[in-house]
């Protein structure tokens, strides 16, 4: 018997619309453009969100900075909204409010009125979820919403919205295909987020010309990393300065290039928090997935890097970890469309023991595309191929010894597949 495809009116469920939006647009099918996006944003006003509005761009370090300006503004007591993506277990993890992921309820009647404001006109996966989203955090009237752009900058859907400051966290490559070959191509589109006298925040340790010479022609007041704010590491605090100064602040689990960045990002709006209450907010930073402890012993780390420079802060963290750890186990699947060498090779120094595990889906790298993707970095290695994370995972799990670290790293799938069998076993 076939099966009916699903139509607005009979979607009832979350489930349904996500289903119904992917039959006309599949999720991996990505055309960047902001002429349908903005068509049906002006329908319904969508794009004017409310309170104070941060756009964060990147490649590495939009998560990590987004989640440090939410947990900040919300230890002052403002309401804020956080609208990100990819989500690893559910898809309400993309649109958080005053730290709660948004209830079913709110997507349903989000969903229905951009599908009444659609009609006409196509939107891809990513457009639809975006205007569902801000139609959504127009109705709350949070005081900040911070936004996390999906792929690039300048055509990205999220790009709609008229921001108060903008952010560039690192510029790598990644999603070559779309942004560019090189840095310079990449920064450029990244920079489409700056906006004429609005500040822009870049937390870049080698920016890129190209994103100076946006910033000139748009007259965007960009603020650089060790030009503008500065940040040390002592050997158990660190400090920040801008215009002000924090000393003395506790380490956090995210990268404090990261951080450095999200307090300019709040020294600028004029809510800085004071020493005080750094102190006591830092400590507890975290994101899940990114150097996320799933357990302690025998000890398991996951972490969603998947690109040069995610995967080379993954190894220094790694480096400082060796110590403690005789054999680190490394689990890794990745999408196809990366620089698999590349992206592999500041880890060859690190881990003693390989796993490679296909992906499933048009995207998903096979374990024999891994194999030979390492054995151009690493000639000598005799890595172990899976077809399956779970299996995987489960098999490595059984054999390990207490003194193991096992770090399961790649793709959002690799780590979301982990995260969801150990929250089945709960």
């Amino acid at each position: 018997m076939s099966v009916q495809p699903l139509t607005s009116q009979s979607c009832h469920t979350l489930a349904d619309w996500l289903c119904y939006i992917e039959q006309s647009h599949p999720i991996d099918k990505i055309e960047l453009g902001l002429q349908r996006v903005t068509e049906v944003a002006s329908r319904g006003n969508l794009a004017a969100l409310p309170g104070k509005v941060i756009l964060i761009a990147g490649t590495n370090g939009k998560g990590t900075t987004a989640r440090t300006l939410e947990q900040l503004l919300l230890a002052q007591g403002y309401r804020v909204g956080v609208y990100s993506s990819p989500h690893l277990l559910r898809f309400n993890e993309r649109l958080r409010i005053d730290g709660q992921d948004v209830a079913d309820d709110a997507w349903l009647s989000a969903f229905q009125q951009v599908e009444s404001l659609r009609q006409e006109i196509p939107l891809t996966y990513f457009e639809f979820t975006t205007l569902v989203a801000f139609a959504i955090l127009r109705a709350a009237q949070p005081d900040f919403c911070l936004i996390e752009v999906g792929l690039g900058g300048r055509l990205d859907a999220t790009n709609i919205v008229n921001p108060d400051i903008s952010v560039i966290t690192t510029i790598d490559l990644d999603h070559q295909a779309f942004l560019g070959p090189d840095r310079e191509s990449i920064g450029r589109e990244k920079a489409g987020v700056f906006r004429s006298d609005k500040v822009a925040v870049c937390g870049d340790l080698q920016l890129p010309q190209s994103v100076s010479s946006v910033a000139l022609q748009t007259q965007a007041k960009l603020l650089l990393i060790n030009r503008d704010y500065y940040y040390q590491q002592q050997a158990d605090s660190w400090s920040w300065q801008g215009q002000q100064q924090r000393s003395g602040l506790p380490i956090p689990a995210v990268p404090l290039q990261n951080v450095a960045t999200a307090l300019t990002v709040l020294e600028q709006l004029g809510v800085l928090p004071e020493s005080a209450l750094l102190a006591k907010a830092l400590p507890g930073l975290s994101l899940p997935g990114r150097m996320q402890w799933l357990q302690r012993q025998p000890a398991i780390l996951l972490d969603v890097a998947h690109n040069p420079q995610s995967v080379a802060y993954l190894a220094s963290q790694l480096q400082q970890l060796r110590q403690r750890y005789p054999r680190l186990i490394g689990l890794v699947g990745m999408l196809k469309d990366k620089d698999l060498p590349q992206a592999l090779l500041p880890l060859t120094t690190c881990i003693d023991e390989w796993h490679l595990v296909s992906l499933p889906g048009n995207r998903g790298a096979s374990s024999e595309q891994l194999a030979a993707a390492l054995n151009t970095v690493l000639p000598t290695v005799q890595a172990t191929q899976h077809q399956d994370v779970a299996q995987a995972f489960n098999q490595l799990r059984d054999a390990m010894a207490a003194t193991d670290l096992l770090v399961v790293f790649g793709s959002f799938v690799t780590v979301a597949g982990v995260l969801a069998l150990s929250r089945e076993e709960e």
